[in-house]
């Protein structure tokens, strides 16, 4: 731990500007929308990566993307309320879907459920 503190180290807690960044998008109806993300608590992050090979091992070879600076990006996101930048993520969960997919069999009710019931 060093004891003396420089006027340039940055505290923790602030932010440190990440440069230029790579950052996922998706379609939109007349240009590119930035792709904001969740962390594994819930919290809505924007994500950026410093390397397109990092983007494309974590997210895929045929994603999106767009290079922007760290303060653009976190000037699109604030408004919407997305105040956290996570650079470089390693780990993504496929996303969710809401429907079953076709040709899988629908959920039976519990026979336990159904039994007790009937016999009350």
């Amino acid at each position: 731990m060093c004891l003396f503190q420089y006027d340039d180290d940055p505290e923790p807690e602030e932010r440190v500007p990440a440069g230029l960044l790579y950052v996922p998008v998706r379609p939109g109806t007349a240009e590119v929308v930035v792709r904001l993300f969740r962390t594994p608590l819930g919290a809505r992050t924007a994500v950026g990566f410093t390397d397109p090979r990092r983007l494309a091992t974590t997210l895929g070879a045929e994603h999106p993307w767009i290079r922007i600076s760290e303060p653009a990006l976190r000037a699109m996101s604030e408004p919407l309320g997305v105040e956290l930048l996570t650079v470089d993520p390693t780990f993504t969960a496929p996303s969710v879907t809401r429907s079953l997919p076709s040709g899988s069999p629908a959920l039976a009710p519990d026979p336990r459920r159904a039994s007790s019931a009937s016999a009350a």
